[in-house]
């Protein structure tokens, strides 16, 4: 017997219940649902990537709503604003002690537990699925993929084994990579 065919509403329904579940969650601790997507995002940024442009890409967000939110989490003392190295007026930022501390009770860990509780091969292929629908949107809307260097065509093994920054390396910023770094989300990701 064939299988049916699953409905898009079958997929969008369920998708977009627990998207709404897991932000109800996120007003605590004093911040709201997108104060709590910026601290998840400079905890898992590269250097490349932790400025509030890029913040307003990956977020999908315009410039002012990403400006306030910046504002005021740099007043609630979870992020810092500093100058980016050898660039004039841009700026990077980084997560302060205290938004580290915040993010120990992320409250999607909640939601965690519930993926925790799946098993081996549902993880897998809703892992494969929800990455393929992701990257089709993005492809969709023109917006960088922001993944992490060893699945971008940048990305080179060798080249900086003598390289303070090293030992990988980033063609498209012709730079050393730590083997840290290279776990890190990248605006330039391709």
């Amino acid at each position: 017997m064939a299988k049916e065919k699953i409905e898009t509403a079958e997929i969008l329904a369920p998708l977009e219940r627990l998207a709404r579940l897991m932000r109800a969650g996120e007003h605590e601790g004093g911040l709201n649902p997108a104060q709590w997507e910026a601290l998840r995002y400079l905890s898992r940024a590269n250097r490349f990537s932790n400025s509030p442009i890029a913040l307003t890409r990956f977020l999908g967000s315009t410039k002012g709503t990403v400006s306030q939110t910046i504002k005021a989490l740099e007043r609630k003392g979870f992020i810092a604003k500093g100058p980016r190295e050898n660039e004039g007026r841009s700026i990077n930022l980084s997560l302060t002690p205290k938004g580290g501390e915040a993010l120990k009770n992320d409250p999607l860990a909640e939601f965690s537990k519930s993926l925790d509780d799946l098993s081996g091969k549902n993880r897998r292929r809703l892992a494969k699925g929800l990455a393929d629908l992701l990257e089709t949107d993005l492809k969709r809307r023109e917006q960088p993929s922001f993944g992490t260097c060893p699945t971008c065509r940048h990305f080179r093994e060798k080249g900086r084994e003598t390289d303070d920054g090293g030992p990988y390396s980033c063609m498209y910023f012709d730079v050393g990579l730590s083997s840290a770094e290279t776990q890190l989300i990248c605006i330039a990701h391709n």
